[in-house]
């Protein structure tokens, strides 16, 4: 029989549908009227300045370096080191907060009698939503130098710790959705679905990878935000560290939250699965309803406690939102899945139950909007943060993928309006157990088949009982081909199937996305710290300087630009003219840099040639404003050559 694609007129659920349809536009709306009027918060802590800046140039060494940030780190004892050119530890290794009037400030002391040279700074600290930061800059005494010290090229939690944990984060977000969402539809949705092993399994595997995973994050945690080394997951002072922590507090809640729903999954496929009673049945599935969505919600809790929602603002807010969140998407995504293997495992589902399930995703559709809102408005705060980091281009790919699933679920919806209710024979207790167990071990195989004439009142028991599993098998064989035929069911399959796909793909976004720094975060960061190594946005300095060296060819002009003339990085351009105006092409042009009022410099600059008297020279740092010297060396020959000097006035 051939499938026909479901047509797309009026049905029983079109009204939902369009309903659907109009939150979606409303959700854009909302969208983007949340966030042109988003405030600030905070939640992945960032360095907003240093003294000294980044890249200044002191005329003695500080006693101190201090670090601001965006918001309450946890630091150790080697999470600020200060290096000398030789890579030699410059200060005392006891980081302190400093700050006061609600700064966030550490500092470290130096030691004494450091020599002149470039210094590196490098920190590493976990910030208040769990996740591990770092980076690193230099500062020069006297004058910069070469330096043994090599920047870190990637941040913290990085590495194949990094990799591993990252893997763990997302089995655990997997393990939980299969867990709770499995559960629901089978309280919810189909509830004689308790009865049959495939979503047995698929909802002990939830419980099972979401243990195992958060094991592996509990053990992992100390070298994923501290050294990085695989070999330090066994140090047990370093596991003690993290039990400490509010992230350790967090996974250790979590795994006695499994222990409650170990027993809850027991509940589920033993008694209630044997439950014939209808009342009590309905007694029981009440108790197990309210029972698992508070241990759901728990270990939904664990996950807002430890991360974004628990630090910015309105925390008492976010973290139930994020709760909600977790939730609905577990109901929607797992459900998926157990509808998946619901088609794919079982000899039947009705299609009420797909209908029920049905107003279950579109409920949890719903809470995801309207929560997803919330936390947008959160994490990102602009638009420019939207398009303009990776924080917010994920949020688009994950919204993007949203609206496909609901795009596909939506056909699945089509072909549930399609299927009848299916009306079956009862079977009996060990007929049944005979179609799992021969699906289990030999689907696809031809079963035995008995000979007429033979009575079973003539056979021994054992051959008896081998008899009836070959018949229940050939019976299941014949039903599973019946299935396999409804073009209604296949199409269902198909787009249930392709749902699931989208899904796991929007879950390793989601994964991704939660240990990624906040658009809102970023951009206030970014802007904080370009105020404070840039305070004043400079004027270019023109200047054109007079020579005669004295020899032959030994006159000219030295027309001299910095620009943009500002306290930070500045670039350089030299043009030296001789006395008929032509580029004249001398041996070596040299520049130094002297603030005589701080007693800072002479800096020297050493130009590159660029092209005949054209030379420039990059990312020259000037430490502060002021009426700086600036002298010119020229020159002409190997004997021949001249100094000038000239103000001007800088930052």
């Amino acid at each position: 029989m051939t499938a026909t694609a479901p047509r797309f007129g009026p049905h029983p659920i079109r009204r939902p549908l369009a309903a659907l349809a109009l939150l979606a536009a409303l959700t854009s709306l909302l969208f983007g009227l949340v966030l042109a009027g988003a405030s600030p918060a905070s939640a992945h802590a960032a360095l907003t300045g240093s003294d000294p800046q980044d890249g200044a140039v002191v005329d003695t060494a500080p006693k101190d370096v201090t670090l601001t940030f965006s918001e309450q780190i946890a630091i150790g004892d080697d999470s600020i080191r200060v290096l000398d050119p030789d890579g030699r530890r410059a200060d005392d290794g006891a980081p302190r907060e400093v700050g006061s009037g609600g700064a966030v400030q550490y500092g470290v002391r130096l030691l004494s009698g450091l020599p002149d040279g470039t210094y590196t700074v490098a920190w590493q600290a976990v910030s208040v939503d769990s996740h591990p930061v770092s980076g690193a800059f230099t500062f020069s005494v006297g004058a910069p130098s070469e330096t043994t010290v090599a920047l870190p090229s990637g941040g913290a939690g990085g590495g194949l710790v990094g990799t591993l944990y990252g893997i763990a984060r997302y089995a655990a977000y997997a393990g939980f959705i299969l867990l709770a969402g499995g559960a629901a539809f089978v309280l919810a949705c189909w509830r004689r679905g308790a009865g049959e092993r495939p979503l047995q399994r698929l909802v002990v595997r939830g419980w099972i990878t979401l243990t195992a995973a958060t094991l592996v994050m509990l053990v992992l945690r100390s070298p994923y935000t501290g050294s990085g080394k695989l070999s330090d997951a066994f140090d047990l002072n370093g596991l003690q560290a993290v039990l400490d922590t509010k992230p350790g507090a967090a996974l250790v809640s979590r795994l006695l939250l499994l222990g409650a729903a170990a027993l809850f999954v027991a509940v589920l496929f033993g008694g209630y699965a044997r439950r014939d009673d209808e009342t009590e049945q309905k007694d029981l599935t009440f108790g197990l309803a309210i029972g698992g969505t508070v241990v759901a919600a728990g270990i939904a809790g664990t996950w807002a406690l430890a991360e974004h929602a628990s630090t910015g603002i309105q925390p008492g807010i976010a973290m139930p939102v994020d709760v909600l969140h977790l939730l609905a998407v577990a109901a929607w995504l797992g459900g998926l899945a157990a509808l998946l293997v619901a088609l794919y495992r079982t000899p039947s589902v009705e299609s009420s139950a797909v209908r029920r399930f049905s107003r279950m995703a579109f409920a949890s559709v719903v809470v995801l909007a309207a929560t997803g809102i919330y936390q947008s408005w959160r994490q990102v705060g602009s638009w420019s943060a939207l398009t303009g980091t990776r924080y917010g281009q994920l949020l688009l790919v994950k919204v993007a993928l949203v609206a496909v699933l609901v795009g596909v679920a939506w056909i699945s919806r089509r072909w549930t309006s399609r299927l009848t209710e299916s009306v079956e024979p009862a079977v009996d207790e060990e007929t049944r157990d005979a179609e799992e167990e021969s699906e289990d071990r030999n689907e696809g195989a031809e079963p035995v088949v008995v000979t007429a004439g033979t009575g079973d009142e003539d056979i021994a028991p054992d051959r008896a009982a081998q008899l009836a599993r070959q018949r229940a098998a050939l019976t299941a064989t014949k039903k599973k081909r019946v299935r396999d035929a409804d073009p209604d069911r296949s199409g269902l399959r198909r787009s249930v199937l392709t749902e699931a796909g989208i899904a796991v793909v929007l879950l390793a976004v989601t994964t991704v996305l939660t240990s990624t720094e906040p658009g809102r975060t970023e951009e206030e960061a970014s802007r904080t710290s370009a105020a404070a190594t840039v305070p004043a946005a400079g004027t270019p300095v023109n200047l054109s300087m007079p020579f005669d060296t004295g020899g032959q060819d030994g006159k000219g002009t030295v027309r001299l630009d910095i620009e943009p003339g500002r306290i930070g990085a500045n670039e350089l351009h030299i043009w030296v003219d001789g006395e008929n105006g032509r580029p004249l092409d001398v041996p070596e042009v040299k520049v130094a840099l002297t603030l005589k009022s701080k007693d800072i410099g002479p800096l020297p600059v050493v130009p590159d040639h660029l092209a005949d008297g054209h030379w420039t020279a990059g990312g020259i740092q000037i430490p502060m404003g002021g009426e700086w010297t600036i002298s010119v060396t020229v020159r002409t020959s190997d004997i021949d050559q001249t100094t000038i000097d000239k103000n001007a006035k800088i930052g």
